[in-house]
């Protein structure tokens, strides 16, 4: 038996955490971030402007697009900070 196949054996997650780097959050920059905001604020400005009918198709009601439009610009998704 091979050592690498004893330590496995013996600590069966010593080796899947091996394998995957844990990284610390990064930091998004004030750019990102501007762009971020800036692309919340016009996807919320159009959703303000749809139709009973596209509001309807996707599936939003009045009160779901007011509760977007509302958020504050910089309330956007994490994700898009990446």
């Amino acid at each position: 038996m091979t050592n690498a196949a004893y330590h496995e054996m013996e600590h069966p997650m010593a080796h899947t955490l091996a394998r995957f780097a844990v990284s610390a959050p990064r930091r998004t920059s004030g750019i990102a971030f501007f762009r971020a905001a800036v692309a919340a604020w016009r996807q919320r400005r159009a959703l303000e402007r749809l139709d009973a009918n596209a509001r309807r198709d996707l599936g939003l009601t009045s009160a779901d697009v007011a509760r977007e439009s509302a958020r504050p610009v910089w309330d956007v998704p994490q994700s898009w900070l990446v």
